[in-house]
């Protein structure tokens, strides 16, 4: 298929314990990944601060998108109560 990108499925994760600022566990060799949120929104940085229920890029319950930079530096917080992420490694 012209103009699809090919990915390498290298792991899956699913985070519930986001009540505090969390990095992803990254599989050996993953330069990118797809998340989404669940349940509820999550809020998250890569700059090397941590990020709070209020500060932060947000990611609404139902929302995905693709994340190419330095995975080991990414980090999520839920903004309400019983958040999830799922993240797929590639």
């Amino acid at each position: 298929m012209a103009g699809k990108a090919s990915y390498t499925p290298l792991g899956y994760q699913q985070i519930t314990a986001l009540t505090a600022s969390t990095a992803l566990t990254v599989p050996r060799g993953a330069q990118g990944a797809i998340i989404t949120a669940e349940t509820q929104g999550v809020r998250w940085r890569d700059d090397g601060t941590a990020p709070t229920a209020a500060v932060g890029m947000p990611l609404a319950s139902g929302a995905s998108f693709e994340y190419g930079g330095d995975l080991s530096k990414i980090r999520f917080i839920e903004q309400a109560a019983s958040a999830k992420l799922n993240v797929a490694f590639f």
